[in-house]
């Protein structure tokens, strides 16, 4: 670690983790209800548990973007962080406001929560993966402009670098794109199609440019590669990752009341979406093949190249597989889109977010320059474990998506949803042993940071 400042990352990425560990376990109780209809309940109902799920998977990712770029734009800037204490004061705003939300969806029915927190003012909740209370929106665009104030002055004042300009690009697009989260027009298919502007154009979109960023600076660091030559991967990535991303919203338009003619712009540009997860898999393993030193922390490289492959498959493979307008028309809506959603968010956001900790937290813990070989050994039994389940449960919901379309919509006399869900409630027990093996990879990535007695490579 070579800036003082870059130290307010740490509590970030120890948000993030303890954050993810609940995103998990409600994952789990999901699974659980998926085959046992009234587990927990009624003390956490099924929307409810969905609700916390998923805003824990935004929530947590949030905290590991900003820690990284924390940790990375001192060092690409080459000074000290604008304002590390704006950094600490917006970390405990944003982690109590999201901790105060979780603690309304499970103490308060959703339509109370409403209502004590002013939604009649500003209408902005009830949308899937917009719950939160308008309140705590308000919040966290407070948040983000601070955050992108703290950054931005932190580029402008030191050197400008491909990748910090790339990423910050990506963070202000992220904190642009939510503010369409406020507009919550009466009209059901104006509601749906800007309710896509945030979700698609995040994940599809600018989110892209934050991953490629953060993984520029890795490998950089992990393979003292020219920079130059990451910088031109870099640009050509970025590029066609917007290209296909902004105009490959169409695919979520297909069905919802849109002209037409989005089924042609979709289905074309959606079906380009896979170009840059590929170009960004080639990219890392040439980076690390022509690679000058051989750096000890053998786990962040791991993490790294996993990030590429990982994103390739479940953002690429997975996102191709029902992204066309004929074949949506039967998919959309299915456990198909369970699989896709669920490899897409581990290959391309939370295998980045464990990279960087991976490559970060020995620096900031001020031990080493990486974890000893102990340690290293138990997170790479954590990749493995938590690697392989996800792609289980990607492949089991896959299969029940796929049994789904058959029984549900296509077969000469379909089934009902109910009936169909009962035929496929084995892949459900299949996704949540799955989901288990998950957890306990989880936990001895956490595990691996508190291992005594380990040789620690000198900095």
């Amino acid at each position: 670690m070579n800036y003082s400042s870059q130290s307010v990352a740490k509590l970030y990425f120890i948000a993030a983790i303890g954050l993810f560990v609940g995103q998990i376990l409600f994952g789990l109780i999901l699974g659980t209800q998926y085959v046992i209809g009234d587990f927990l309940f009624p003390a956490i109902p099924f929307n409810v548990a969905r609700m916390v799920h998923s805003n824990l998977l935004i929530v947590w990712l949030l905290f590991g973007f900003m820690g990284s770029a924390y940790f990375l734009v001192p060092e690409e800037a080459e000074r000290e962080l604008y304002s590390p204490l704006l950094a600490k004061i917006l970390f405990w705003v944003f982690l109590v406001a999201g901790a105060l939300t979780i603690v309304g969806y499970l103490s308060v029915p959703y339509a109370t929560l409403t209502k004590i927190t002013g939604d009649d003012l500003l209408p902005t909740m009830g949308r899937e993966f917009l719950e939160q209370p308008t309140i705590t929106k308000i919040g966290i665009v407070i948040v983000a402009l601070g955050f992108l104030f703290n950054i931005g002055m932190t580029i402008l004042k030191g050197r400008k670098t491909s990748i910090s300009l790339v990423l910050l690009t990506g963070l202000v697009g992220l904190a642009v794109f939510f503010l369409f989260s406020f507009y919550n027009p009466e009209n059901l298919v104006l509601d749906k199609y800007f309710w896509w502007w945030v979700v698609h154009l995040w994940v599809e979109g600018v989110w892209e440019l934050i991953l490629g960023a953060i993984l520029a600076f890795i490998l950089i660091k992990l393979t003292g590669v020219d920079r130059e030559v990451i910088d031109k991967w870099l640009y050509v990535i970025i590029a066609m990752s917007l290209i296909t991303g902004l105009i490959g919203t169409g695919h979520h338009f297909y069905w919802i009341g849109t002209p037409e003619y989005w089924q042609i712009w979709g289905s074309v540009f959606s079906a380009l979406e896979p170009i840059p997860f590929f170009m960004m898999a080639v990219f890392a393993f040439n980076m690390v093949n022509k690679r000058r030193r051989e750096h000890p922390n053998e786990v962040a490289t791991l993490w790294a190249l996993g990030t590429s492959i990982m994103s390739f498959l479940g953002a690429g493979v997975w996102g191709f597989l029902h992204t066309l307008a004929p074949v949506n028309y039967y998919t959309h809506g299915t456990q198909i889109t369970a699989a896709h959603g669920h490899m897409a968010f581990y290959g391309a956001y939370v295998m980045i977010v464990l990279s960087m900790i991976s490559y970060a937290m020995p620096l900031l813990r001020g031990k080493a320059i990486c974890n000893g070989r102990k340690s290293q050994t138990l997170e790479k039994w954590a990749f493995w474990l938590m690697t392989i389940s996800m792609v289980f449960i990607t492949l089991f919901l896959t299969g029940a998506g796929i049994l789904q379309v058959w029984l549900q919509r296509i077969a000469e006399t379909p089934m009902s949803f109910m009936e169909t869900q009962d035929q496929i409630a084995i892949f459900y027990w299949l996704r949540l042993i799955s989901g288990l093996f998950f957890l306990v990879g989880l936990v001895v990535y956490i595990k691996s940071f508190f291992v005594k007695n380990d040789e620690f490579v000198p900095t």
